[in-house]
């Protein structure tokens, strides 16, 4: 049997490599420098940790050429879906690491026990990699073009005709917003647009109620700043919603975006009928958004129109929700064209 020793130096290494990864994505994707803090730190802690073991005993006894697991690779090793999945690969290969090297490291007693120390650092990991998960899980999220807030009060014609003349226009999200129904209305609304809107494409997302979106099988719930918190939206919904956030200014979107949201809603842009009493925070906001989190996917909100809509366009933006420049026209198709075509110039531009 080989010696021990080799089991902690390569435990401490793979530990120190996922740390490495994770404080990049941090930093780099996330833009997060507290997280960022907290993995540089962790990683120091464990170069001080393993500084405690006898100078030169780990590189003596390293051994890589006879090292039986080199070869063996895992089924996904090769391939990673998202940012969001690489910073889950490593955050379970930094804490099983901690794991193996704390238990290595009981076979070498001490007055002050380096496992214990290391067991520190692996509770610590936990915490870290769970705020970072969802720091990055937006970057899963989809940018839409196009999203129509559908209120049957607002519809000039029959809801469904709009709703219908919306999907076949490319609008790609419908956010269902009916806050006089009854639950037992808004569920069977909701199945409707869910089953009509899921046809051709497009995400449909509930404003407020996250008992109405996963009753109705929604892809999402969009939650104001007086709903539930996202936090507890989580819990209750884990991965299974989508949750969109509103965000007035820098310090809402930053908090929503810590706290787990996969996009904002960005506004008010221009004075809104739906939100008369909102202030207009106008294109400024939305380049200030656009500058500081340029990867998390937005929609701008607030009395947008296809005439106004280039504003947005110019700053930044690559998505918008709309409510009565759509619910209320003689033609709903028509303003969700040219929106749709103009964003979607937008998104072409971007991945180019």
């Amino acid at each position: 049997m080989r010696h021990p020793i080799r089991l902690i130096d390569a435990a401490a290494n793979r530990a120190s490599e996922a740390a490495r990864t994770l404080e990049d994505l941090a930093r780099f994707c996330a833009d997060d420098e507290s997280l960022t803090a907290g993995y540089k730190t962790l990683r120091h802690q464990l170069v001080s940790i393993l500084g405690a073991l006898d100078l030169g005993w780990r590189e003596a006894h390293r051994d890589l050429a006879g090292d039986v697991g080199t070869t063996i690779e895992g089924f996904h090793e090769g391939s990673r879906a998202s940012v969001a999945a690489i910073a889950a690969a490593n955050g379970s290969r930094l804490t099983e690491a901690l794991r193996s090297l704390e238990e290595g490291l009981k076979l070498f007693p001490r007055e002050t026990p380096l496992w214990a120390a290391v067991e520190t650092l692996r509770y610590g990991a936990y915490t870290l990699n769970a705020q970072l998960a969802l720091r990055l899980q937006s970057t899963a999220a989809r940018q839409w073009r196009v999203c129509v807030l559908l209120t049957q009060s607002l519809c000039l014609r029959p809801w469904r005709a709009v709703l219908t003349a919306a999907l076949a226009a490319g609008a790609d999200c419908i956010q269902i917003r009916e806050k006089e129904m009854s639950s037992a209305e808004c569920v069977a609304h909701a199945r409707v647009v869910v089953e009509q809107a899921h046809r051709t494409g497009a995400s449909v997302i509930v404003n407020d109620r996250i008992d109405i979106a996963l009753a109705a099988g929604a892809d999402g719930v969009h939650l104001g700043l007086s709903d539930l918190a996202i936090q507890d939206a989580r819990r209750i919904a884990g991965r299974a919603l989508l949750i969109g956030a509103t965000a007035h200014n820098a310090a809402e979107a930053r908090a929503a975006i810590q706290s787990g949201a996969d996009y904002c809603g960005v506004g008010a842009m221009f004075p809104s009928l739906v939100k008369p009493n909102q202030p207009a925070a106008g294109p400024p906001w939305m380049r200030q958004f656009s500058v500081a989190w340029p990867t998390v996917p937005h929609l701008a909100i607030g009395g947008i129109t296809p005439e106004n809509a280039r504003q947005l366009q110019a700053v930044g933006c690559r998505g918008v929700a709309v409510a009565t420049s759509v619910c209320g026209a003689e033609d709903p198709g028509v303003q969700v064209a040219l929106l749709a075509e103009m964003f979607d110039t937008v998104s072409r531009e971007s991945v180019a």
